[in-house]
């Protein structure tokens, strides 16, 4: 009888490992080959209230996530390429060509930012590559903001 026991945990941890495995690869099929949806074509930027720091790289889609939002919390005014974003407004910057864009802003580290506009990604791994890297990107960069924010 102890026997039979050990069996059946023996065959419970390998349909386990099945299961998890099996889970895994739909997760990477639906990954690569479902199309990609947001709820909106905006990506946000933000100038932080009393100039923080700005990212110095910022990362666009076409089809997906090409307008760039410039929001400005600060009060006073920012420059971003060729636009003057004053305190408490926004600006809407569309992107249609890929490639990289370096564009003046004043609280940037170096004053500039690197706009860096992508292909819509192919179904394969290159969309499963793009959503790994989106994912790693959302996670590293979460927004630690207080509830008045």
């Amino acid at each position: 009888m102890l026997m039979h026991s050990r069996f059946s945990a023996d065959t419970l941890l390998h349909r386990v490992r099945w299961g998890a495995a099996l889970a895994l690869v739909a997760f990477a099929l639906w990954a690569a080959l479902a199309p990609l949806r947001y709820p909106t074509r905006e990506r946000i930027f933000v100038f932080p209230r009393g100039a923080g720091a700005v990212p110095a790289e910022v990362r666009l889609t076409l089809g997906v996530r090409d307008v760039l939002l410039l929001r400005n919390r600060d009060a006073v005014p920012h420059v971003f390429g060729q636009v003057l974003v004053l305190p408490g407004h926004v600006f809407r910057l569309p992107f249609e060509r890929p490639g990289d864009y370096v564009l003046a802003c004043d609280v940037a580290p170096g004053h500039a930012v690197t706009v860096r506009v992508e292909d819509h990604p192919d179904p394969g791994w290159t969309r499963l590559l793009w959503r790994l890297r989106v994912l790693a990107e959302a996670v590293r960069t979460l927004p630690i903001e207080g509830p008045g924010d």
